[in-house]
């Protein structure tokens, strides 16, 4: 006991000498930002600029199915909540580290020499360790795969939103190519009326048949256009059969009318820059800071002394019967000085510089996160002024269309000059239904640039608990 008080003076004398500052945690600095682009509107709180099912608000019941059906299979979602049950056993894995380790063990031994008997012995032993905590190493490594649990949590958040957004644009999509298509076959069907009159006429000689070749031709480019957009149509709802988790092929989303079936929403005008807070990629970030911080305090107490408490129990006999009739026991406390082990103090440039990198990610994730809400902001303003533009195209043209039909009962136009305007306003009319789902869009990746509906989060509180 003498010579382990003398080494226990010792080791504490030599902690005296080793660097285990840890400093604060704070949340990395990264370059502020105190307001939106669009100042065209109120300021309004953050709760209520964003419900967690904003989607709802498009009005279309059928994209709530598809959206709770994506949330039930979808398999990239699966994968990210089986991370959270990891990084939860992990925690377990860690607190381990604290608490003693018990073994036991039983044996025998036969051996033979030569000129000499067969000579047995049997033991049985038990061993308890203690590697005691004094300095809080394991709690550090404890917090660090706290922080880390709760990131995989924000993970899953992310990978949800994602989700909702890739679903909601898809579908989309989908309805988009369904009004195409639809003007497109009208076109093709015009333009096969306007190559008939023209066959009439060259029969007749009144055109040359190059003109009859070129309209041939047209009528060609749009049916090829139109195979296109069934085929785009087509790959657009095999990508939503694998985000709601069923195989490609296996579902059709039924034909429908973007501008019938999906409302435009009301988007706030003046969004305020707290919404970024709870956005749960720059929130996963943050924890990953914190991890580091924690690991690097690990890193660092890992270079002070351990001490051991080691009992141990056993007995032996060469007869099985006289086995338990005497035993053996042991206590040996014992300290560890890893000071001068060089793995260990590598260990902790290591962690200092992930921690370096960690900060980088954040502060990279955060400008980014920026540039997509200014981005959102600037194509949803972008699109709801040519949008009205558009509308009024659609309306003069429908005028021009109505004035023209008038004229041909009259005689004093031809039908293929009323085909050409019907032609003009089904443009603008497609025209229109584009920008329709361009605006849809940008509200769906504008809801989830600015978080979604999550809530914030507070990420030392949320370590600690």
């Amino acid at each position: 006991m003498r010579a382990f008080s003398a080494a226990a003076a010792c080791a504490a004398l030599l902690a005296g000498c080793v660097d285990v500052h840890m400093a604060d945690y704070k949340r990395p600095d990264t370059p502020a930002k105190a307001s939106w682009s669009d100042k065209t509107g109120t300021l309004v709180s953050p709760a209520d600029t964003i419900v967690p099912d904003w989607w709802k608000g498009f009005q279309d019941p059928y994209l709530n199915t598809l959206i709770d059906k994506a949330i039930a299979g979808n398999f990239d979602i699966k994968v990210l909540a089986a991370r959270i049950d990891v990084a939860g056993a992990q925690i377990g894995e860690a607190k381990a580290g604290a608490l003693p380790t018990a073994d036991l063990g039983a044996g025998a031994n036969f051996q033979k020499v030569t000129g000499q008997p067969l000579t047995r012995q049997y033991n049985v032993a038990a061993q308890v360790n203690w590697d005691i905590d004094i300095w809080g190493k394991v709690e550090k490594g404890v917090q660090a795969q706290k922080a880390e649990f709760h990131a995989s949590e924000a993970d899953w958040r992310a990978g949800y939103l994602e989700l909702v957004s890739n679903v909601a644009t898809t579908y989309f999509q989908i309805l988009q190519f369904d009004d195409q298509i639809e003007a497109q076959q009208k076109m093709v069907d015009e333009n096969r009326t306007i190559l008939s009159i023209f066959d009439g006429m060259s029969r007749n000689g009144l055109i040359p048949k190059t003109q009859v070749m070129r309209q041939q031709a047209e009528v060609n480019r749009l049916t090829k256009d139109l195979l296109d957009l069934r085929r785009s149509r087509s790959l657009a709802n095999n990508a939503l059969c694998t985000l709601i988790g069923v195989p490609a092929g296996e579902f059709t989303v039924p034909a429908g009318h973007l501008q019938q079936r999906v409302q435009l929403p009301p988007v706030p005008g003046g969004l305020p820059s707290q919404l970024l807070s709870r956005r749960p990629d720059v929130v996963a970030s943050e924890l990953r800071v914190l991890e580091a911080y924690n690991l690097v305090g690990e890193a660092k107490l890992a270079q002070l002394p351990t001490i051991s408490l080691t009992g141990h129990g056993g007995t032996a006999s060469f007869a099985l019967s006289d086995l338990l009739k005497s035993f053996t026991f042991g206590f040996m406390p014992s300290i560890n000085i890893p000071l001068l082990d060089p793995g260990v103090r590598a260990h902790v440039k290591t962690t200092e510089a992930q921690t370096t990198v960690a900060e980088q990610q954040y502060r990279q994730t955060v400008m980014g996160a920026f540039e997509e809400v200014e981005n959102a902001l600037v194509n949803l303003d972008s699109h709801r002024q040519q949008r009205v533009e558009l509308q009024q195209e659609v309306q003069r043209l429908s005028v021009v269309n109505e004035q023209m039909q008038s004229q041909l009962r009259e005689g004093i136009v031809s039908q293929l000059e009323v085909f050409e305007t019907e032609r003009t306003l089904l443009q603008a009319q497609l025209d229109l239904l584009t920008n329709h789902q361009q605006i849809l869009s940008d509200t769906v990746l504008l809801y989830k640039a600015l978080g979604g509906g999550w809530p914030v989060v507070d990420v030392q509180a949320q370590v600690k608990q």
